[in-house]
């Protein structure tokens, strides 16, 4: 499921590909979009720069022109030589924005939009994100407030609201819960500023982990499975997602999954990290990647 450090990686490869070329040829399987087209044509426009916003990206034509797309669960950009065979077949398609030496193919894209500036000013969701936590210009202090105002709901649940932190998605809300050993059904209220200060900072630098930048001038748009342990080693790559009914990595109690709010998330913790009642203040995190001894032998 794309999150926000893959629509960063994304947007990043795609503005180093397209970013000051011309379009060549546009297609596309939306009658909407293909509408646009056909009356103020895609094709002859410049590629302005292309950016993520949260999860979504964003695709700056010149003549005041922006495509707008999000993935959703399974929605994914492929970059192509000019020329080159697809890896999805045609019927996955979406959007085709051809350039001189590039092909952009958005394939099962499920949201796919044109705005102008202005129009992108009145959307229902992009301007209302909360701080990007990808970007340069994020307020830790403003988040820790939009945490605050959520003070009756479950903290996991606010992770994934994307008007309090534009980014996050259900792998990092469960991790980041466990690196800061702050159960994930607690409530706002309950969190101490030191807690809400550790899950925002540590939202940013495991997110940032995974988008760090690749060495020669080649577009990379995927750099191997998300990780948040800091373990090299694939097998060790997340410390509770995914792992229901396994060792905990730190002390080897099971770890448990329940579903969570309106979506019915799948969230992980282990009970023994991140018990309810446990103060941050009484065992603080000293680094989302520090390997922590176990407690127990043989844990996973």
């Amino acid at each position: 499921m794309p999150e926000g450090d893959t629509i960063f990686r994304s947007a990043r490869a795609l503005n180093k590909a397209l970013a000051g070329a011309a379009v060549t040829e546009f297609d596309t399987a939306y009658a909407p979009l293909a509408s646009v087209h056909d009356n103020t044509p895609v094709t002859g426009r410049i590629i302005e720069k292309v950016e993520a916003r949260g999860k979504w990206l964003l695709i700056y034509f010149s003549g005041n022109l922006i495509l707008v797309t999000h993935m959703l669960m399974s929605g994914s950009w492929h970059i192509y030589r000019t020329g080159e065979k697809w890896r999805w077949t045609r019927q996955h398609m979406r959007v085709v924005i051809r350039t001189k030496n590039f092909e952009a193919v958005a394939f099962d894209v499920p949201v796919a939009q044109f705005h102008t500036a202005g129009s992108l000013t009145r959307h229902a969701a992009i301007p209302k994100l909360g701080p990007d936590l990808l970007s340069q210009q994020f307020s830790e202090d403003e988040a820790m407030a939009r945490i605050r105002a959520h003070s009756d709901e479950e903290i996991a649940n606010v992770l994934l609201n994307q008007q309090v932190m534009a980014g996050l998605g259900n792998v990092y809300k469960s991790e980041v819960c466990f690196a800061c050993k702050v159960h994930p059904f607690r409530s706002v209220a309950s969190l101490s500023n030191a807690e809400i200060d550790c899950l925002v900072e540590t939202s940013r630098k495991m997110m940032g982990a995974n988008v760090l930048g690749t060495s020669g001038d080649g577009i990379t748009t995927y750099t191997g499975a998300r990780r948040t342990t800091g373990n090299a080693n694939p097998a060790s790559r997340v410390w509770v997602y995914g792992r229901q009914g396994r060792q905990c990595r730190r002390c080897g109690t099971l770890v448990l999954m329940r579903k969570q709010g309106v979506g019915a998330r799948s969230t992980y913790w282990c009970p023994e990290c991140q018990p309810v009642g446990t103060s941050f203040a009484d065992s603080p995190v000293t680094g989302w990647a520090t390997p922590i001894r176990r407690k127990k032998a043989g844990c996973g």
